[in-house]
């Protein structure tokens, strides 16, 4: 038995394990506590400071630590000379490094590293340049520091033009580098802006990232990175706040705005309504009543009496002193009317939807949807390559590409039925872009969306002075987003899943509504009618609150302007 090495059991070895870990647990906790007790007791020292650093070595995501050592060193600054707190900040950076080495994406750390760059007496910039080329190094898609970078790079006065160079080096390293292509998103605007959408980099500089995301592609078609930034190449800028569109109803002694972005008119009054070029006071609510922003306001102006013959409306929307845009139309007493914005000759209304790009460079993304189209038939499962071909249909031409893009996305759900809800409500999205734009195109204020396989309802406000649409035979649960129908009279949601319509209370002109064959179950369901004053005809065969006992009787309890359920008269 002599000379041979004794072996600890299993048992021995787990006890000593909890032992030690007992004996770290009490080490911890006492620290802690004595942090814990200075802080509440604003006993900002030396000693405090090098506890924390103790604690923070081993676990750099303890954030209150953190803030502790800012109020040691808010105190410190109040009573030390610069030099001193210049050699303490130094050491913190040191000392920070090292938190860093131990977990190089702890938001702490990272977060506590700038407040000391901004409260240093001297803070070397550039240095602080080579930590981030070192961390991003060990791992270029470390967004901490990509974050960390913007900051850094704001103070060190570094170029933009030198900093998008660094995000190509980058990329070209690694095509799977999200943080390197998001970067490179915010750098091309600041160094080529486009002139109307500042938010954008010229339409040239785009065509010509198109040739870098392509080789990430065909490099490795299922990193999602540079999939998401071809996605971002093919956005456009958000429209400029204007009036859309402007609707009058004399009858109602109402008339409604709609604008490109949503506003909240019950903070400020940016608009100003002029009968006959004379301004005239009224109340403004959004459809809901309720005070939201809104892309759609209504002007209520029954104080001001009937309106007279030929009388000229007018609506101006001003930022400041600065008059922005204006709507006008010519109305007469007892009549509705409608106008819209008109389209400057590159904001044409098929480009409400879709990207910007001029008709002479759309050769560059034909060769691109080729391109991916290829692709495609190499790898037929790419979730990716079929979204964005996709996407570049709609680019190019969305009416032109309706039939083909419902193909794609038929084939995409079939590879990614796990997101197969996602796909169905973006085909919705595009369908009724679509429609909104033929519809638009020729003037009609009827729009037939049944049949459409629509599971969700947008851009409900380009349809605000609709006065009929009919929904059958789609998927829809909701008629969520009809408040902003404000000009409509007849509805038809035969057919569907329905079982919410809270959004229709908001519509004043509406006379006839048909929900037959939907989920409507109990009269509770059909509350948002009580207030509707023109609603004379109701159908609801096919659902079951239509098999309810005296549901005649109480319909019309309920709703007593109806005339007219399910085909009888009442």
């Amino acid at each position: 038995m002599h000379g041979r090495v004794k072996v600890k059991t299993t048992a021995q070895q787990q006890e000593g394990k909890r032992k030690e870990r007992e004996k770290k647990l009490k080490a911890y906790t006492g620290a802690t506590a004595i942090i814990f007790k200075k802080r509440a007791e604003k006993q900002y020292d030396q000693e405090g400071l090098k506890i924390a650093e103790e604690i923070l070595r081993s676990n750099p995501d303890f954030y209150s630590l953190w803030n502790f050592r800012r109020e040691v060193f808010v105190s410190f600054r109040e009573q030390r000379p610069k030099e001193e707190l210049q050699e303490l900040f130094m050491y913190e950076l040191n000392f920070l490094e090292g938190c860093l080495g131990v977990n190089h994406k702890s938001y702490g750390t990272w977060h506590h590293r700038e407040w000391v760059l901004n409260n240093m007496p001297a803070p070397d910039w550039k240095r602080e340049v080579q930590l981030c080329n070192l961390f991003l190094q060990y791992d270029e898609r470390n967004f901490h520091c990509w974050d960390f970078r913007r900051f850094v790079i704001s103070k060190a006065k570094v170029s933009a033009q030198d900093e998008l160079r660094f995000t190509t080096e980058k990329i070209n390293t690694n095509f799977s580098n999200y943080s390197s292509w998001h970067y490179r998103s915010k750098l091309l605007p600041l160094l080529y802006p486009d002139q109307i959408h500042p938010d954008r980099p010229t339409e040239e500089i785009l065509l010509q990232e198109y040739e870098l995301v392509q080789n990430a592609f065909f490099t490795d078609p299922n990193d999602q990175s540079g999939w998401f930034y071809h996605r971002w190449l093919l956005g456009r800028g958000e429209k400029q706040q204007s009036l859309r569109m402007l609707h009058v109803n004399a009858d109602q002694k109402r008339l409604f705005v709609t604008f490109s972005q949503p506003v909240d008119m019950s903070r400020e009054r940016p608009v100003t309504v002029l009968f006959n070029d004379k301004a005239v006071d009224g109340r403004w609510h959004s459809p809901s009543g309720q005070d939201m922003h809104s892309l759609l306001w209504i002007f209520d102006f029954g104080s001001i009496g009937s309106l007279s013959e030929d009388m000229s409306v007018k609506v101006e929307f001003r930022q400041g002193d600065q008059l922005q845009s204006q709507l006008s139309i010519l109305c007469s007493a007892g009549t509705s009317c409608s106008t819209v914005e008109s389209k400057d000759e590159r904001d044409q209304s098929s480009t409400w939807f879709t990207s910007q790009l001029s008709l002479e460079k759309t050769d560059i993304l034909e060769q691109e949807l080729e391109s991916c189209k290829q692709l495609q038939e190499l790898e037929e499962d790419n979730k990716w390559c079929i979204l964005t071909v996709i996407f570049l249909m709609r680019a190019l031409d969305p009416l032109k590409h309706a039939t083909e893009t419902l193909q794609y996305f038929d084939t995409l759900i079939k590879v990614d039925p796990f997101r197969k809800s996602y796909f169905e409500d973006l085909r919705s999205k595009f369908i009724m872009e679509n429609m909104i734009l033929e519809n638009q195109g020729n003037g009609s204020e009827v729009l037939d969306l049944s049949s459409k396989n629509l599971s969700s309802l947008y851009h409900t406000d380009h349809l605000a002075g609709v006065r009929e649409v009919n929904l059958r035979s789609n998927r829809l649960r909701s008629l969520k987003g009809c408040s902003m129908l404000q000009a409509l009279s007849k509805l038809n949601a035969d057919d569907n899943v329905i079982n919410d319509i809270t959004d229709l209370r908001c519509l004043p002109s509406l006379r006839e509504l048909s929900l037959c064959r939907n989920d409507i179950d109990s009269l509770e369901q059909l509350h948002s009618l009580r207030d509707l004053p023109l609603l004379t005809k109701l159908h609801l065969d096919g659902n079951k609150v239509s098999s309810q006992e005296d549901f005649l009787q109480e319909i019309q309890k309920l709703i007593p302007s109806l005339k007219e359920v399910n085909g009888q008269c009442l």
